[in-house]
């Protein structure tokens, strides 16, 4: 799905959205809007790509649709042949954007427009921002137990103290062609975070409100293929801690 193409950034666009989506009929209109209505508050060019990554429903048409209806917005859709999965779609994204800088927004709709201007406000401040949430409605309590227990777990063995790395950082986009994710599930993020703070990214921590869907048995935390990957994901962040530490690099 990558391409030959310069990847330099266009002068003219600031920002890349990638909505990453997969059966999400339902949802990416009001994703869409959202985006919409966040960039409508803000000064910032911007390109939205739509990536369906493999749906079995109706998402891809309904997002022409929304494309054909609000042909004033700048947005692409792009159809993956099939579920490539969201780290790969993640870095995928980069490649066919353009902006200088880069962030997923998910099609499920759980982020308003609200938080995207908050979080959109602060481009330009640091190399990455970094949102997290203070509330997560619709999350039960055994899922914020784990995710505090990975966060927790991440910052142990990375060094750092970083409140969330799964709200969806807003990266320069040459960084993630650069330093690119090698991490799958859900866990790329955290990988991806920790190693660019080893190469020396910057970064600013933003509070904001957002809202959390039930994806279904195969996006539950609780799943053996996503105890693989996280078990993954935290044996290479320690991995490169140690590099540091013995090596220097």
């Amino acid at each position: 799905m990558t391409t030959s193409r310069d990847l330099s950034p266009d002068p003219s666009v600031t920002l890349t959205i990638m909505i990453a989506c997969k059966n999400e009929e339902a949802n990416i209109v009001g994703t869409l809007d959202a985006v919409a209505a966040a960039m409508g508050q803000l000064d910032i060019s911007y390109e939205v790509l739509v990536i369906d990554d493999g749906s079995t429903d109706r998402t891809s048409e309904v997002a022409k649709q929304y494309q054909s209806s609000h042909s004033d917005l700048p947005i692409q859709i792009h159809m993956n042949d099939r579920n490539r999965g969201l780290s790969r779609t993640y870095v995928d994204g980069a490649f066919l954007g353009c902006g200088e800088y880069y962030r997923q927004v998910n099609g499920d709709n759980v982020e308003p427009a609200e938080t995207l201007v908050t979080i959109f406000k602060m481009i330009g401040r640091a190399d990455m921002i970094i949102p997290y949430y203070p509330h997560l409605p619709g999350k039960s309590r055994a899922r914020l137990a784990v995710s505090a227990l990975y966060t927790f777990l991440v910052n142990v063995l990375s060094g750092n103290s970083i409140h969330y790395y799964n709200g969806g950082a807003v990266h320069r986009r040459y960084n993630v062609l650069r330093w690119h994710p090698y991490s799958f599930g859900f866990g790329f993020q955290a990988d991806f975070i920790t190693r660019l703070i080893q190469e020396g990214a910057t970064f600013l921590e933003v509070p904001v409100q957002g809202s959390h869907t039930n994806k279904g048995p195969g996006a539950s935390p609780f799943h053996i293929r996503n105890f693989v990957s996280t078990a993954h994901t935290l044996f290479e962040i320690f991995r490169r801690r140690l590099n540091v530490v013995i090596f220097g690099d």
